[in-house]
């Protein structure tokens, strides 16, 4: 059975380059070493691996010279899906989760191999995803080693990269340099959102910034009175966490809901010509959003005829409607599940080539699709969220507080429609901005997403082209820097989605490689 733990790695060495400096080859480094990040390298590395083996040579590589991954975590442990808490679930289902392109089953495989006999439907503990990369990065590592590539992992956040000679200079936190002649950004998400009403309360002692990493809440004194910001899928790993450790749990949001139901975010299991016609749209059609929604109408029907209305809960009360959407889930009811992904990447697709003020306007318009249908919660956590609710250990408030303070140990919360209420903690868990970088007041200095906020001199880059390489204009020449994953927010809606970052990490390594 899988049981896969953090590796605990010891810190490396300092990096040097490649000694073999007269050779020719890239020396790249990765900037980032999640789940993108890895595959990335998987794909930087494969070719060379495969060549090599065909030919029974272990030469240098004349393409690629040496890969440096930074990272202050271990490879493939990012925030994502980094956390060991077992209560924290992947969203998507195994059988979207690989990390290789050419092998959409890869995950699968690799639980299947440890004795995991799962539907390939179901959803497992976000640190399988963990181990999964890692080991794989382990064996892709020792591969390329022994065939001629250097391979490094420096355990740092990189700042900045700057230019020098035809040569990027990547800097870090522990203060070295890097040098490379190419780079990949697949920058995580580091900076929480801030609720509204909350920015003087930021760095009080019992307003926690995120509920990430789970130990921080796993470390209150219980039993406490705890107060969570949101309503979405942060809100619910916080709530179920605390409520394990016998906290009494209020969420609380603007619209007071939660996600609706399903299995999982699932590789679709049947097509939808709908949805393939759907991509073939007019862009510059001003009834754009209507078509979409037509197609996205006719796609649910040719599964079920049915209406929407009729697969879903309408109750106003949160645990009514969640207890419902449990039963609709259980029973098969609600298909409009297997139309998701399609959806999704039909999406990315059309708004890839969008304005960018037209995409912000198509993203915005199908908001309700996204809060409530992509970012469907798991049915294995609903069943647990209705247990909690069942036991009065959690509630959803029915309006978002208007003023908060603190007085004599406690928060003073007050809402509309309701007294005032004492907690003793505030979780805020409405997620995190989108990593923004930007290029220094001269665009001589890239500034890469931090905890703190963008450089004042820097202006933010707003625009990447289909090539996914960055420009210090838009018409400029292209750099020799990359962006795969969420850090694609600026050209790629839904840049969070799994399935399309690990192609666009199969399509940067093809570019870096030719």
């Amino acid at each position: 059975m899988v049981n896969p733990t953090e590796p605990h790695d010891s810190k490396p060495p300092p990096y040097a380059p490649s000694p073999a400096a007269a050779r020719g080859g890239r020396d790249v480094v990765v900037i980032g070493c999640g789940t993108v990040g890895t595959s990335v390298f998987l794909h930087l590395v494969a070719p060379d691996v495969q060549s090599r083996r065909a030919a029974g040579s272990a030469r240098h590589s004349d393409s690629l010279r040496s890969v440096c991954l930074v990272d202050p975590h271990p490879v493939g442990w990012g925030l994502a899906f980094g956390d060991d808490d077992p209560l924290l679930m992947c969203n998507s289902a195994v059988n979207l989760n690989s990390i290789l392109a050419e092998r959409p089953t890869d995950f699968l495989d690799h639980l299947r191999q440890h004795g995991w006999a799962g539907h390939p439907q179901d959803c497992v503990p976000r640190s399988w995803m963990a181990a999964y990369c890692h080991l794989r990065y382990t064996r892709a590592r020792q591969e390329a080693i022994n065939r001629g590539i250097q391979v490094h992992h420096v355990r740092a956040a990189a700042h900045t990269i700057t230019k020098q000679h035809n040569t990027y200079r990547v800097h870090l936190d522990t203060g070295p340099e890097i040098t490379a002649s190419h780079v990949v950004i697949c920058p995580g998400v580091h900076r929480a959102r801030t609720p509204d009403g909350f920015a003087p309360h930021q760095h009080h002692p019992r307003y926690l910034d995120s509920p990430y990493p789970a130990a921080r809440l796993r470390h209150l004194s219980a039993p406490a009175r705890v107060l969570v910001l949101g309503t979405h899928q942060s809100a619910i790993d916080a709530a179920l966490v605390l409520c394990r450790a016998g906290h009494h749990t209020t969420l609380t949001s603007p619209s007071g809901r939660l996600p609706a139901v399903r299995t999982s975010l699932a590789a679709p299991t049947r097509s939808h010509p709908p949805l393939q016609r759907m991509t073939q749209l007019d862009p510059t059609d001003p009834h754009l959003e209507d078509k979409i929604t037509r197609h996205v109408v006719e796609a649910i029907r040719l599964i079920e005829r049915r209406p929407l209305r009729q697969q879903v809960s309408t109750s106003p009360d949160p645990a009514q409607r969640l207890r419902e959407e449990i039963t609709l889930a259980e029973t098969g009811a609600c298909l409009w599940a297997d139309i998701c992904v399609p959806v999704i990447e039909a999406i990315i697709i059309l708004a890839s080539v969008l304005p960018p003020a037209r995409r912000s306007a198509l993203i915005t318009r199908f908001a309700w699709f996204t809060n409530r249908y992509a970012t469907a919660t798991t049915l294995i956590n609903a069943r647990r969220l209705l247990t909690h609710f069942t036991s009065g250990a959690l509630q959803v408030a029915a309006s978002y507080p208007t003023a908060a303070t603190f007085t004599d140990g406690l928060w003073h919360i007050q809402r509309p429609g309701a007294g005032p209420e004492y907690f003793d903690h505030i979780v805020n868990a409405t997620g995190f901005h989108p990593p923004q970088l930007s290029w220094g007041s001269h665009n001589d200095t890239l500034h890469l997403d931090h905890v703190s906020a963008p450089h004042p001199d820097a202006h933010p880059i707003d625009h990447l082209a289909a090539d996914l390489r960055l420009r210090r204009q838009p018409t400029a020449p292209p750099e020799r820097i990359w962006l795969a994953g969420v850090g694609t927010h600026i050209r790629i809606p839904f840049a969070n989605h799994l399935r399309n970052a690990v192609h666009q990490a199969e399509q940067v390594a093809k570019q870096v490689r030719a």
